[in-house]
Order: C-alpha cells, then structure tokens, then sequence
C-alpha cells in the first residue's frame, strides 16, 4: 500500500512538475509576446507624434515668410505653405514614396510601392502607414523652404506645378540614394562596403540643402523683386512688415525640429532608443541656441546693433546645419556647429546680395549654405559610429567619412541644380514663372487671390479698381 502510495506520490508531483514547466513557458511566451507589442505601439506613436511635431513646422515656415515679407502678399504667402504641403503629400503618396523606398534600381531610384495602400496582416514593426506619414513631412518641408526665396513675385499656379514634381521626383531621389538602405550612397549595412558611406541622420542634405538648392536656382531664374536692387546695382532692403509673427515662426519651427531630429531615431521602445533621443535632443537645442548668438554678436559687431532678422534665421541656421550630425556628435562639438553656422549666414546673406540674387527669407544661407555645413560637419566631429561604421576627422578616423560627405554634398547637389533648374526654366518659357509688374506692384493677395490679409486696412477692389486704404495708424508699406 505504502508502495502504491509512493508511486502515486511521484506521479503527482511528476504531472504538477510538467504542469507548472509547461505553464511557466507559456506565460514566458505569452509575456515575451505583449513586450513585443508593446514596444511595436510606442515605435508607431513616437513616429506619429514626431510627425504631428514635423507637420506643425509648416505653421513655422508660414508664419515666419509672411512676417518676413510685405502686407500686401500674406494672404499668398499662406496659400502657398498651404498647398505646397497638400500637394506634396498626394504627390508623396503616389509616387513619391514608390521612387524613395521601393526595389532599388542599382541604388538611383526605387521601382514600385507606388499608390500605397493598407495591409490588416502586417506585422513585426511599426506600420508603414506609420513612416509614410513620417516621410510625407519630410518632402513636404522640402518643398516649402522654396517658398521663402521666391516670395512676393511668383505665379501661384507655377509654385503649384513645382510643388508636385519637387515631392515626386527630385526629393524621393536624394531620399532612395541616402535613406532606402540600398542608395549608392548610404546601404545601411554597418560598413561602408558597396556604397560611400554617406551620413545625413536627420536631413541637412537630404532634405534642408535639396530645398535650399532648388531655391537658389528659382531665386536665379525669378529674378529680383521690383526695387530690390537700384539702377547701379546698389541694394535696397525691403523689410518684413511683422517681426512679432515672422519671430513666432521661429519659435515654432524650433519646438517642430524636436520632431524633426528625436524622430529621425524612429524608434523609442528600448534603452539603446532612448539613450540616443536624448543625445539627440539636447544637440538640437545647444545647436540652435548658438546659431541664435553667433548671428547676433555678429552683426552686433558688424554692425553696432543686434539684429532680430538675423538672430533668427542664425537660430535655423543652428538647426539646419546639427540635423546631420546630431545623433554622432557630442554637446560640445554641437556647440561648436552652431556658432560656426549663426555668422555663416549672416556672410552667405551678404554674399548673396553682391550677386544680386533676392532671397526675401534667406531661405538659401539658412537651408543651403548651412545644410552643407551640417553634412560636411559629420566628417568632422563624428564620435559615434553610425550605420557606417566610420568616424569623424578630429575623433580619429580619418578622412574616410569626410570624403563620403564630400561626394554626397556634390552629387545631390548637382541633381537638385540640374534638375530644378530645367524644371523652373521649362515653366518660365512656357507657362510664365513671374507674375507681371502691375500685379507685384499693387501684391499678390489682390492679383493671385482676389482677398486681402488685413481689411481693416486696406479693402479688397472692386473687379479691376485699385485696393483703398481704409486708415489705421499703424499701416504697413504697401510695396
């Protein structure tokens, strides 16, 4: 009995034994499996609240081009960053995307994933759905920064077109040779085997100096506003006619870069996510703090006074030029950035007048000039290997990734000129890229739109009779 006992007894604990290993493996499995859901909805939220952050930069651009212009063309100005977005994104949509991240075509263009759709059954990560918006952000302030630099004189119809083929063909381009994972450039593969190496984390190239490239060559081919320049050659400044709203912009283009550049990591679920959200984080503020002062001790000793405009785009400036660098640079070496790219532009904008080319915004040394300078600055100041494997020059590694900045800056450069050029030069000849003297005399709200932005002050014309002003003591200049 005893004996029968016993048996029973270990068969018992035996079964139980199996029992609880069995039940500890699938509570193992079914907790392993909520972890993982868990860090798949954080990636996709931080990827859409970066986003909904990027997004709201375009309230940034708008606000800061239309106080950094003339009364008489805010209602245009606003349209314009209105619609260059909605234009990119159903633009990005269709094609866009399919060219930046589809099947590579020996790493210059991408095949298919055109007219994205949903899949119910996808899984493993974050959405697509998820980094389409992401990216539609991107090409939409690619396209927006043009906005600036071709203000106050330029076919509304006209910037539409451009709109749509910048966020269809010429930025998703960069965007494949760079970001796709099998670009010429850049094949995410931790070495630089097979492609160049070249680091952009955030855009400074990819985005900020396609945009800024593509504004120089519309300035070029534009021209200059009426009375920009006199007779002689001699400039003639047109001042903004809101400081207080183009200095809002500013403001809120700098809390949107903290979607712009944390976002850019496109994760946060673990340590290693966080860690670098930081990092990257802390270098966008440091890097826009010194952009903002050495631009305004600059022309504080250039000119005897600190000037607002240029303290201002200093602050982009800073922005621009850490978006490359910022997840492979230490807090200093952001320091540094910045306060190299706040007197870049004001020098780059002095430059730029002595060629006489009109940029109402300084779209251009913001965005271009300091998009290089951010690229160029990986090569120089990386501490922190990238997907490359590569470090900078002054952190010991040579001149490996300097060079591969070197050819990404030329190259991309190169396409955006080029193509850009033949785009806004095709529109000129045909559909008419400047509106007409009159019209850029008496503003675009009233030619291009039919409305005005402040009717207390000036009431929208009858059909073919000149606005009126209706008094008011503080009016801004009409032209």
């Amino acid at each position: 009995m005893i004996r029968t006992w016993g048996k029973w007894g270990v068969a018992v604990v035996g079964a139980l034994g199996l029992f609880l290993a069995l039940g500890t493996s699938a509570f193992a499995q079914e907790a392993a499996d909520q972890a993982a859901e868990v860090a798949v909805a954080a990636d996709t939220m931080w990827l859409l609240v970066a986003a909904f952050l990027v997004f709201f930069m375009q309230a940034g651009f708008a606000f800061l081009e239309a106080g950094s212009t003339r009364s008489k063309n805010v209602v245009n100005i606003m349209m314009k960053n209105m619609m260059d977005f909605s234009m990119a994104a159903i633009a990005f949509w269709a094609i866009g995307w399919g060219i930046a991240y589809g099947t590579s075509a020996g790493g210059f263009i991408g095949t298919d994933a055109f007219f994205l759709g949903y899949d119910p059954t996808e899984a493993g990560g974050a959405p697509i759905l998820a980094s389409w918006l992401f990216q539609v952000v991107f090409a939409g302030t690619a396209a927006t920064i043009v906005s600036g630099a071709m203000a106050e004189r330029t076919k509304f119809s006209s910037y539409l077109i451009f709109s749509a083929v910048i966020s269809i063909i010429i930025y998703p381009v960069v965007v494949h040779w760079v970001w796709s994972g099998a670009g010429w450039l850049n094949h995410y593969s931790g070495s630089t085997d097979g492609n160049w190496g070249f680091t952009d984390f955030a855009g400074s190239t990819v985005v900020h100096s396609v945009g800024g490239w593509a504004a120089l060559m519309g300035a070029i081919i534009l021209g200059p506003r009426i009375g920009r320049f006199s007779g002689d050659g001699k400039s003639q400044p047109i001042p903004g006619h809101n400081l207080a709203l183009a200095g809002l912009g500013v403001f809120i283009l700098w809390l949107g870069w903290y979607g712009f550049n944390p976002g850019s990591q496109l994760a946060l679920s673990t340590q290693g996510d966080a860690n670098a959200v930081a990092l990257v984080a802390v270098n966008t503020t440091l890097a826009a703090a010194a952009g903002a002062l050495g631009a305004m001790f600059t022309t504080w000793f250039k000119n005897g006074k600190p000037d607002m405009t240029m303290t201002m785009n200093g602050v982009i400036g800073g922005l621009v030029a850490i978006t490359a660098p910022c997840a492979y640079v230490t807090p200093l070496a952001s320091v540094i950035i910045g306060l190299v790219a706040g007197p870049l532009i004001v020098f780059s904008a002095a430059w730029m007048e002595s060629l006489k080319i009109d940029d109402p915004v300084g779209a251009v040394p913001a965005h271009l000039v300091n998009g290089v300078w951010g690229t160029l600055a990986v090569g120089l100041f990386a501490t922190i290997e990238g997907n490359t494997g590569t470090l900078g020059l002054f952190a010991g590694g040579g001149a490996t990734l300097l060079i591969a900045q070197i050819v990404g800056v030329v190259s991309i450069g190169l396409w955006t000129v080029v193509t850009s050029g033949v785009l806004f030069y095709a529109i000129k000849v045909t559909l008419g890229l400047r509106v007409s003297a009159e019209e850029e005399e008496l503003g675009l709200d009233i030619g291009e739109h039919g409305a005005v932005a402040y009717p207390d002050f000036l009431t929208p014309p009858e059909a073919g009779a000149p606005p009126v002003a209706t008094g008011g003591v503080s009016r801004a200049p009409a032209k």
